[in-house]
């Protein structure tokens, strides 16, 4: 992959302009709330009021006499995935398109699992998986991952979530944290989603641009299809033609919230033109409090 200034000029871009989220509401936050796989020994010491007699070593007791327990730490280990849209419908958007949106949130994932020492991978896709990086360590191989989302260029312009997210479930075999990033303006995904939800910790961050919410009335306009290319004329002047579009996307967005729901899958809704620090830190939020129930 040739790398020009512009694209390494962007990484700088983006490392410095979610060094302020990462250090502050992802650092602690992050850490507390996706835990390792498991806890492994770590060493045996005296007994000491309030330590979890669970954990008391008879032996060694015996042979001390004295109660001993064993000590455990967490064992971290975590890979993380980012599984990226970059179909075509993510270069729509006003100030900022879905898609740079979409970058700096995966960048800011990316540092925050870089801090905690976690494994990092990337799939972007579009009607399939068209690039897999698998899961490391190391800030040279972050820096790689935001290089090749600045940088790819697809293959498709067209969106095949199901596809997508079987072959995700094929690929990633150890349990993993996968963050799928997306408008989610698919055809039905909800069975490979189903898959990939039972065998690892989930979460869906939903991109999408204020616009595509809402038609403003300024007369005939030329519509494109940003995947297929197709064209149609609209009078936006048309009262029951607006009031008909927003019924069918609030109808979309609605059905797609009830299916995360319904998975149990946690869902993160960002907006282009909003900061993503509130979303995210609702979603924490509420993971914190299910973590501590």
């Amino acid at each position: 992959m040739q790398e020009t200034k512009e694209v390494i000029k962007q990484v700088k871009k983006i490392e410095i302009s979610t060094k302020h989220l990462v250090d502050t509401l992802m650092a602690g936050n992050y850490h507390s709330v996706f835990k390792g796989q498991g806890i492994e020994f770590s060493e045996i010491r005296e007994y000491t009021p309030g330590d979890d007699i669970r954990t008391i070593d008879w032996k060694v007791t015996a042979r001390m006499h004295a109660p001993h327990v064993k000590e455990f730490i967490e064992e971290r280990d975590l890979r993380v995935f980012i599984v990226f849209d970059i179909s075509g419908s993510g270069n729509f958007g006003n100030n900022l398109t879905k898609k740079r949106k979409s970058i700096e949130l995966a960048a800011t994932l990316m540092f925050s699992a870089l801090r905690n020492n976690d494994n990092v991978g990337l799939f972007l896709f579009t009607d399939k998986v068209e690039l897999f990086v698998p899961a490391r360590k190391g800030r040279r191989h972050i820096l790689k991952l935001l290089r090749i989302l600045i940088s790819h260029q697809p293959q498709s312009m067209k969106t095949n979530l199901s596809n997508s997210l079987a072959s995700v479930s094929k690929i990633i075999k150890k349990r993993s944290i996968v963050f799928v990033i997306s408008d989610f303006f698919a055809d039905d995904f909800s069975a490979p989603l189903k898959v990939l939800r039972n065998k690892h910790d989930v979460i869906a961050v939903n991109i999408n641009d204020s616009r595509e919410m809402k038609i403003p009335d300024v007369g005939l306009i030329e519509l494109e299809d940003e995947e297929t290319g197709e064209q149609i004329l609209v009078n936006t002047s048309d009262e029951e033609f607006r009031e008909n579009y927003l019924n069918i996307i609030q109808k979309e967005r609605t059905k797609l919230h009830k299916l995360f729901q319904r998975m149990k899958i946690d869902l993160v809704s960002i907006q282009t033109d909003e900061s993503y620090e509130i979303p995210l830190k609702k979603f924490f939020h509420l993971r914190k409090m299910r973590v501590m129930h």
